[in-house]
């Protein structure tokens, strides 16, 4: 990976001037993990550093330091860009050769009570930017993304006692006991002295009022409590002892990748705190990355069991206050770990030592907007590039990490068996094609049978169905007439629940109709196929005194319903549950003995490379939930072909020959890890422009013979938010500069024009 993009000429207007960012190509191997940042020049302060703004700009901008001032790498700084301000970050302190600065404009404020982002996260932001081919600008706003953080957290407002004030004229019961609680000499917030007391905030007023009680200020308070690693270590088991030694061992030592390989129920998360526990005791801090948000109540339980705190959640949820908090905290130091999702990858951390991707096979890794990346191999990238181990766990890692695996790139680490002891559950198949369901329903008799056995013997009994609402296709049987988004080339999935038609691509939503908008006729609508709603009506009328909950990512209430409900899952509050892949996705359900697969074909039929993988990894997952506790689980797969190598792999529990087949097919077709891909997808609001620069894309693709370009094609979803798409997939050798030659072919290919859109997808992980 040698090519870089060549920098452009140094302009010298009287506002800023553009010049390039520290790394603008794809450098080679040992620059990526060894390239130290430019230092102060010798013989006083710079008088011009290059500022790189979260802005969609391959560049980073030159301005002058006003005197004073003194700026470092890394330092946030406000600076005028055009009519407005940004913040941005100093990203060298060597300016452009052929910088006047005495035209260039003036650093505004310098944020010197935010430390400087590290070395390691900003040639993180220059690697992401020169694998994604992504403006360094934009993979910078992912690290600034909580300016409120960049202020010191303003002062509570407080009450205390006043030392010598005479005590008020009417002593009320309510009074006392608040006079009483500040006996201690120490400040309260209104609210929680009123809690203390048991009064209402008004008690506290008068007592303000009359002078016995004053207002101060009292600093923020810290974002949490530290984890205590020695408050209850746990008893594992003699796998797990050995795993969780030599994640110890690692604490501390240079970069390496683990890769703990796990059983469902195995306590890969038992196993993974230990090594946060060693970074914790080492003085460093810890990240834990997982895919769900709605796995973090339980997780976050298991974690303070451990460590006598709960950790730091970063995801989209939380409130922008407690979000500057943990931006702050993480920055100082004062947030040890940080539980969160994908973005909480480019936290500015002060002192990281450990990285654990749960789940990492998951695909919610991958981000496919504005920077497309995949957070599970960047993290390992942020672990090289800092010196530290990063831990991946899965239960059935993805195909890139067996590779790594087993060529000795990662350390694998393995738990063949349940901690509780219990069997792994016994997965059959159910042929439809001979146990077909009777007409309109959808669970043949056999599974009926094992869902009565098992409520009645006072288990759980989990049905899934990848696909949310009631039906996937709304049809006229008069005219034939089909309901289909008007932004999107998607049918309309019915959410009878609510009522609603909906788009899950758009997110447009209609009422249901009650007549066909093209022939009017009011008895001939019809739903096509079945979504988990409908899988749980055929359920209610099949056993009607049991108790039957849906969970889906898409349920009214949100996420703070989703997780109330898993817990009554875990308490054995419903018998039948009928879910997404939401279920699939970390939990511990102590009662579930059976697992039913409503349509395990359904991921299978896609044009995707990763099609199998996938539909291994979730029904591997899903059915993993039955017996963890107790034992006794079973695992029912409705098929149509069982005789396809993933149902077959699944029946039998041979995994290593699943991944053995599938690693092979993968290298013969040259397909990752042992080729690239690159998926560039032109869109646009007019369809025959977009295909029109997509064409003329393709005419300028370079002609090299390792480079092998496919397309333009009409994307599977040609049409999504009113945008017509196109694609175009570059394969290449594992070893072939892809980066570099997609560089220069978006250099020499037409520029966009208009409202169209190009985006590169570097290891594309959906080809929709």
């Amino acid at each position: 990976m040698t090519a870089s993009r060549p920098p452009p000429k140094v302009q010298t207007p009287e506002r800023q001037t553009p010049a390039t960012s520290r790394t603008p190509g794809t450098p080679a191997a040992a620059d990526l993990f060894g390239a130290p940042h430019p230092q102060a020049p010798e013989g006083g302060p710079p008088t011009c550093v290059q500022v790189l703004l979260p802005v969609a700009i391959g560049a980073a901008y030159t301005y002058r330091v006003p005197p004073g001032v003194c700026v470092r790498p890394g330092s946030i700084v406000r600076v005028p860009l055009g009519p407005r301000e940004v913040i941005g970050a100093v990203w060298s302190l060597e300016a452009p050769e052929g910088a006047a600065p005495a035209r260039l404009k003036d650093i505004l404020h310098v944020y010197d009570d935010t430390p400087p982002l590290a070395d390691d996260l900003r040639a993180l932001v220059d690697w992401v930017a020169n694998w994604t081919l992504a403006a360094p600008g934009m993979v910078l706003r992912m690290v600034l993304r909580s300016p409120e953080a960049l202020e010191p957290e303003a002062p509570v407002p407080g009450v205390r006692r006043v030392e010598g004030a005479p005590l008020p004229g009417r002593a009320t019961p309510a009074r006392k006991r608040v006079l009483e609680t500040l006996d201690d000499g120490m400040a309260w917030t209104k609210s929680g002295l009123a809690h203390a007391a048991g009064v209402s905030p008004s008690v506290i007023d008068g007592l303000v009022a009359q002078g016995t009680l004053e207002v101060v200020s009292m600093p923020a308070r810290p974002p949490l409590p530290a984890p205590d690693p020695d408050f209850a270590p746990p008893v594992l088991t003699p796998a797990q002892e050995t795993a969780a030694a030599r994640l110890r061992e690692g604490i501390g030592s240079a970069f390496r990748t683990f890769l703990l390989d796990g059983v469902t129920g195995s306590g890969k998360t038992e196993v993974y705190f230990e090594a946060v526990a060693a970074a914790l005791q080492a003085g460093r801090q810890a990240l834990v990355l997982i895919p769900e948000i709605a796995l973090t109540t339980a997780f976050l339980e298991r974690f303070e069991q451990r460590f006598a705190t709960r950790p730091a959640e970063w995801h989209s949820q939380i409130t922008p206050k407690a979000r500057a908090r943990i931006w702050r905290g993480v920055t100082t130091g004062d947030v040890r770990v940080v539980v969160g999702a994908r973005s909480a990858l480019f936290l500015p951390f002060r002192e990281l030592g450990l990285i654990v991707v749960d789940e990492e096979h998951d695909g919610a890794y991958k981000q496919d907007d504005r920077v497309p990346y995949n957070a599970r191999d960047m993290a390992v990238v942020r672990g090289h590039l800092a010196g530290f181990p990063v831990v991946l766990a899965s239960a059935t890692p993805s195909v890139e990490s067996q590779v790594n695996a087993l060529t000795g790139r990662y350390e694998r680490l393995e738990l063949p068996e349940r901690a509780s002891g219990a069997p792994m559950p016994e997965i059959s198949v159910i042929d439809l094609r001979l146990d077909r369901p009777e007409r309109g329903q959808f669970l043949a008799p056999p599974l009926r049978s094992a869902i009565a056995e098992t409520v009645a013997g006072g288990g759980q009994a989990l049905l899934f169905l990848n696909r949310r609402g009631y039906a996937p296709l709304t049809l006229c049987r008069s005219c034939g007439h089909r309901f289909q988004c008007p932004n999107c080339s998607a049918w309309l999935v019915e959410h009878r629940f609510q009522g609603r038609l909906v788009c899950h691509h758009c997110g447009h939503a209609e009422p249901a109709p009650d007549h066909c908008p093209a022939c009017g006729d009011t008895q001939s609508l019809v739903a096509c196929g079945p979504g988990v709603e409908r899988i749980a009506e055929e359920v209610a009328d099949a056993f009607p005194e049991a108790r039957v909950l849906v969970l889906s990512s898409d349920i009214q209430g949100g996420t703070e319903r989703m997780r109330r409900e898993i817990r009554v899952i875990a308490e054995g509050g419903a018998d039948i549950v009928v879910g997404t892949q939401l279920v699939a996705k970390g939990h511990n359900f102590p009662l579930m003995r059976l697992v039913g697969v409503v349509d395990a074909d359904l991921g299978l039929a896609h044009g995707d490379p990763r099609a199998a993988e996938r539909t291994f990894q979730l029904l591997a997952q899903v059915t993993g939930r039955a017996g963890r506790i107790g034992g006794g689980g079973r695992g029912l797969l409705q098929t149509h072909a069982p005789e396809h190598p993933v149902i077959r792999a699944l029946a039998s529990g041979d995994r290593n020959a699943f991944y053995e087949a599938e690693i092979a097919a993968r290298r013969a077709a040259g397909l990752p890890p042992f080729g690239r891909l690159a998926a560039l997808i032109v869109s646009g609001p007019d369809k025959a422009a977009a295909l029109a620069h997509a064409q003329a894309l393709a005419r300028a693709a370079p002609h090299v013979g390792e480079l092998t370009i496919l397309g333009p094609a009409e994307a599977a979803l040609a049409l999504v938010r009113g945008r017509y798409r196109f694609r175009l997939l570059a394969m290449a050798p594992r070893a072939f500069d892809l980066q570099g030659h997609l560089r220069a072919w978006l250099t020499a290919a037409p520029r966009p024009r208009g409202q169209i859109r190009v985006q590169v997808d570097i290891d594309p992980q959906s080809f929709l």
